[in-house]
């Protein structure tokens, strides 16, 4: 069986499942009952896996958000997903494979599907640019979208990537004029979008297909407007200090639900959506369909008003001078 990737702060496990790999190799080279044995360690493991993953760092919790193993949008959409057929191309002469697209359905709705895309090794990870999308990605998603707005087709975005590629020739053919073009066009939209974070969404990368009228996250992903070790370069001139970075940006589920820019946190499997895939395709199916059918309800007119004001409505300013506790929407 091959080993499974373990992060650092997992080191703790590798000596519990040597043992339980060894106890399954001795059941299957012999007839001696260890299914006691296992079932114990099994059991400690778990135990031991969950008080980890309980107390996570908001650093830690990026580890696993990057977790090359972590379900990608092409993995949630096999699993959940019908009669998926993938569209290509911005017609402007570009296809971005970091940022990928498509009609399906869920259930019995016919829905429009768009995320970033990461590679699982490094040749598709090259391929894919390592999930960083170019001008021509958002316009593709932008062209995309617009089609689910013609056919009155609820958007689904996933979310997963370190940010938009920053290389000179994405520069030169307009990357934040287009991540601008649709953060604004994504407000006129007059059908349901609802965008889920599956990993890392990193700064404008992300934000260019996160204008959502539903904004979710699963458990032990990260949504931050810089990396925190870009953060920590510009802050103090060291990218060693990113764990102090990434505390202070209040990038996790719980501070960003706390401050009112997501609307729901989905729990994880204990050791991440990368030891129970299938397990976290449920969960975030579940939540799909429950907000789909919340959002169905809603007129064009309620959805674009809706999704200006919760917008609108995010931040917070600091003042003392305001209040005891500093705090004022």
């Amino acid at each position: 069986m091959a080993r499974r990737y373990l992060l650092e702060f997992e080191k703790p496990l590798v000596e519990l499942e040597k043992q339980i790999e060894q106890i399954r190799e001795l059941a299957r080279d012999s007839e001696v009952d260890v299914s006691q044995q296992l079932l114990q360690l099994e059991t400690l493991a778990a135990r031991r896996r969950e008080e980890i993953f309980q107390a996570l760092t908001p650093a830690q919790k990026i580890q696993v958000a990057r977790h090359p193993h972590r379900p990608s949008t092409l993995d949630y959409i096999q699993m959940f997903c019908d009669d998926w057929i993938e569209l290509h191309g911005d017609r402007n002469g570009s296809d971005d494979q970091a940022l990928i697209g498509g009609v399906g359905r869920i259930g019995e709705r016919a829905v429009l599907l768009i995320g970033q895309q990461k590679g699982r090794d490094t040749k598709e990870n090259v391929a894919r640019n390592f999930g960083m999308a170019t001008p021509g990605g958002y316009r593709k998603a932008l062209r995309l979208m617009d089609h689910a707005d013609r056919f009155k087709l609820p958007i689904l975005t996933f979310i997963d990537t370190p940010g938009a590629y920053a290389g000179l020739l994405a520069e030169e053919q307009g990357q934040g004029e287009a991540i601008a073009v649709n953060l604004r066009e994504m407000f006129r939209l007059r059908v349901p979008i609802i965008a889920t974070v599956i990993g890392e969404g990193g700064s404008g990368g992300a934000l260019g297909i996160g204008v959502a009228d539903r904004l979710l996250m699963f458990e032990h992903s990260v949504y931050t407007v810089a990396s925190p070790e870009a953060c920590a370069s510009i802050l103090w001139r060291d990218a060693a200090k990113a764990p102090e970075a990434a505390a202070a940006l209040k990038i996790t589920g719980p501070d960003l639900l706390s401050l009112g820019v997501v609307d729901e946190v989905l729990p994880e499997p204990a050791g991440g959506n990368n030891w129970a895939p299938l397990k976290a395709g449920e969960v975030l199916r579940s939540a799909l369909y429950k907000h789909l059918d919340q959002l169905s309800s809603l007129s064009y007119q309620q959805l674009r008003e809706s999704r200006y004001r919760k917008f609108r409505s995010m931040g917070m300013v600091l003042d003392s001078s305001i209040s005891e506790t500093g705090l004022t929407a």
